[in-house]
């Protein structure tokens, strides 16, 4: 489990095909601290470490998962998001993340208001029904709530905080973005079936 509250941006130093897809990734974590098997949330995404060097972690990742999210746009040099996975007694600062993706949505219009940010995205029409005006979800595991909602498209705003400590500082239009939604919301979705 994860907060959606990012602690470190990592880059992607290697990425090889062997059967799965395993990948390099560069970090400011101690790496000291971070147990073989441990979850790390990538870009959204709970990967599994399997190895550890001073500055860098690699995680395998399966064809299912490069399929379901946008990791197979990943390449050298790509700036990511990354949690590590929430303890008991840490601060619950975003909402309930699993690191299970479940889409992928695009940056279909960005504009600056102020300082801050305004993004559209677009939700997959089969995801739409779940994001709610002032309700929350994880995009590339950021915990952000959302402004409106039209359809398919809703709103987010960055404040420069956020597109300082993150990757939405890089964020660009037709960017594919990894999208989970709020566990709660899919859990009343799936009792309204039996209403």
């Amino acid at each position: 489990m994860f907060t959606g509250i990012v602690t470190d941006i990592g880059e992607v130093r290697s990425l090889e095909d062997l059967g799965d897809l395993r990948v390099r990734i560069g970090t400011h974590y101690e790496t000291q601290g971070i147990d073989l098997g441990a979850s790390i949330a990538c870009d959204g995404c709970c990967l599994t470490v399997i190895a550890l060097g001073d500055d860098w972690f690699d995680v395998d990742i399966s064809a299912e998962s490069v399929s379901k999210t946008n990791i197979g746009g990943w390449s050298v040099g790509k700036r990511i998001n990354l949690e590590r996975a929430l303890k008991v007694g840490d601060e619950l600062g975003g909402h309930i993340v699993s690191g299970h993706v479940d889409g992928v949505a695009e940056i279909v219009r960005m504009q600056d208001e102020g300082d801050s940010t305004r993004v559209t995205l677009r939700a997959p029409e089969s995801l739409a029904r779940y994001i709610a005006p002032k309700g929350s979800v994880a995009l590339n595991g950021t915990s952000l709530t959302v402004n409106e909602v039209n359809g398919c498209d809703f709103g987010i705003n960055f404040i420069p905080h956020t597109k300082a400590v993150t990757t939405w500082g890089d964020a660009k239009e037709g960017d594919r973005i990894n999208l989970e939604i709020d566990t709660l919301a899919r859990y009343v979705a799936r009792l309204r079936e039996f209403d």
